[in-house]
């Protein structure tokens, strides 16, 4: 008898394996990049990427690649998603998913685990995924069912949007990836729920604003659109409502509006004063790590605050000592995790919707104008970047100010020129340290998912983040502000960036110390520093030798061309910013 060919089977009809099964599910969850260090564990998931239309960024270290995913989490709504192998390499990620989770922000941390057969012999790179991930992540999952891999993808960026925003861990066995999972390209994503507030809530808060003299909007959290930021801040700017953002969380709304407002109780109040904001507006500043003394007073001082997408926590009441007693409003699209202080109404919803149904209802609240008028303008002085004083002994003892020194860059000068290079809605990146003061005090945002800073202190996300950044928004500018120490801890990303051409600017500030620690050794142990000392390299020789930009710039009078060099390169660039050791924050400004 003849031997028969076999007949031809249609790629559709084929069973898919499990780690083929994620990639699917994960392009019909609309996953444009995942970032990861390659792992033996997940080969099967690899070779899913191989043709698929989703970019696998190669990073250099889990760190990087979980922070990478945390940026495009925060700047797209959609979860981030980061790939690691078992053991070394879930430990190097963790940093990531708990700042994720402090943070709310949406991302997924896939990890590689050893075969099932293997588990609990202590077996190569073994570790307790559900132990050392419960405490810091919203949902960890272990893949045990090859057919269900899909759904526990959809499960997983449905929980990790939905609510509080966060991170969800999911251990993916190396042994249960190859074996097949049926045929289906997936399952139909979830729908995330975004609630909206109910009509006799909204009219409960027009209520309270329209008793109260002096109302205040704190705002935060995830997802703020340019229609939700801008309509915000239209209304609050026609009553004469000043407006706070949450630490780093000072991209939610518009720090200005341009002239497009019309007459108000609030319009004109900053009439003759010198260097405004380029328009009106009724964003008074942030709080937290850096904040103004006005704003602290305007929260010790407020008869109403409503909390849009942030709830009043450490960090935003300077450590649970402001604004606890005030009548309170929090909106949240969960429940009230966070918030410490009275609550005297919570509404159960998405901030940005819930502001677009705010607006729509008519108020009339009598305020303080004279009070939102002290705030602007005390802002406006706050964040205007004014020249540094010569230096003097008493600078340098107290290392506070810029040196003004021309051996020296004055941060503050460099701001000032940013502040004027600028594209609208360039994205602003930086990790954790004194550094972060300036960008975060002096660099105004207009634009909606234009920063990228942990709101938990975490170091080394600056450089990660600007990758990730140029990646999701190629179109628009990215600049990172990073410390000496902030940078070498995951600077080696530059190479990712040459490799998957990302393009942005990062200014390493190298005052040769860790400078947040410093500042505090000279308050409680003056005369003594210990452990704080860091010898660096030519950080602009560094980084040509990866194939970028590099540039050395030792005075603020030179910033200006070294910035537009380093722009017109068309590379990941490296501006070596040379500051005085002395210098700890920006100058002391009283308002």
């Amino acid at each position: 008898m003849a031997n028969v060919a076999p007949e031809p089977v249609d790629p559709a009809e084929r069973p898919l394996s499990a780690g083929h099964l994620i990639v699917a599910q994960l392009e019909r969850e609309g996953v444009r990049r995942v970032y990861g260090v390659p792992g033996e564990s997940f080969l099967d998931v690899l070779d899913g990427l191989h043709d698929s239309p989703i970019s696998t960024v190669v990073t250099r270290h889990e760190g990087g690649a979980g922070f990478m995913a945390l940026a495009e989490g925060r700047l797209t709504g959609l979860p981030g998603v980061a790939m690691v192998t078992r053991g070394p390499g879930a430990a190097n990620a963790f940093i990531a998913v708990h700042t994720a989770y402090q943070d709310a922000t949406p991302m997924l941390l896939f990890v590689g685990l050893i075969p099932v057969a293997d588990r609990g012999r202590e077996a190569f790179q073994e570790f307790d995924l559900t132990g050392w991930f419960g405490s810091t992540a919203k949902k960890v999952v272990t893949l045990d069912d090859p057919t269900a891999a899909a759904r526990v993808v959809a499960e997983s960026v449905h929980v990790a949007r939905s609510g509080r925003p966060g991170p969800v861990v999911i251990g993916i066995p190396e042994d249960v990836l190859t074996l097949p999972a049926g045929s289906s390209g997936g399952v139909r994503p979830l729908a995330v729920p975004r609630p909206r507030a109910a009509e006799a809530e909204l009219k409960e808060l027009v209520r309270r604003f329209e008793r109260a003299r002096r109302p205040l909007v704190v705002v935060g959290g995830e997802e703020w659109t340019a229609e939700s930021g801008q309509e915000l801040m239209r209304w609050a700017t026609r009553h004469s409502i000043p407006v706070l953002a949450d630490f780093r969380a000072y991209d939610a709304v518009p720090h200005d509006l341009g002239h497009d407002i019309e007459d108000g109780p609030g319009r004109g109040v900053e009439r003759g004063l010198e260097q405004d904001l380029e328009g009106t507006g009724a964003y008074v500043g942030s709080l937290g790590y850096g904040r103004g003394d006005h704003a602290a007073r305007l929260l010790d001082e407020a008869d109403l605050t409503v909390f849009l997408g942030a709830p009043r926590g450490d960090v935003l009441s300077d450590g649970y000592t402001r604004g606890l007693d005030s009548e309170t409003v929090l909106v949240l699209p969960g429940d009230a995790q966070g918030h410490s202080g009275r609550i005297d109404q919570f509404v159960s919803a998405h901030a940005p919707s819930f502001v677009l149904d705010l607006v729509t209802m008519s108020a009339s609240p009598d305020t303080d104008v004279e009070w939102f008028g002290a705030a602007r303008k005390a802002h406006v002085r706050f964040t205007t970047p004014t020249p540094a004083p010569a230096p003097t002994a008493s600078n340098d003892s107290e290392g506070s100010g810029d040196s003004g020194d021309d051996t020296y860059v004055d941060l503050t000068a460099v701001m000032a020129v940013l502040r004027e290079e600028l594209t609208p809605d360039a994205v602003i990146t930086y990790g954790a340290g004194n550094h972060a003061l300036w960008p975060a005090r002096y660099l105004p945002h207009r634009a909606p998912a234009s920063l990228v800073a942990p709101r938990n202190g975490a170091m080394g996300m600056g450089i990660p983040a600007a990758v990730a950044a140029s990646l999701a928004f190629p179109g628009r500018e990215v600049v990172s502000v990073a410390g000496d120490g902030c940078f070498l801890m995951n600077g080696q990303e530059l190479a990712t960036a040459v490799g998957h051409g990302a393009v942005f600017v990062a200014l390493v500030v190298d005052n040769g110390c860790y400078a947040t620690i410093r500042e505090h050794q000279e308050g409680a142990y003056p005369g003594r520093p210990s452990g704080t000392r860091l010898t660096n390299p030519d950080f602009a020789a560094w980084a040509r030798s990866y194939g970028a930009y590099g540039e050395t710039v030792t005075s603020d009078r030179d910033f200006r061309e070294a910035f537009r060099r380093a722009r017109a390169s068309g590379l990941p660039a490296v501006l070596h910013l040379i500051q005085d050791p002395a210098v700890r924050a920006p100058a002391t400004t009283t308002v």
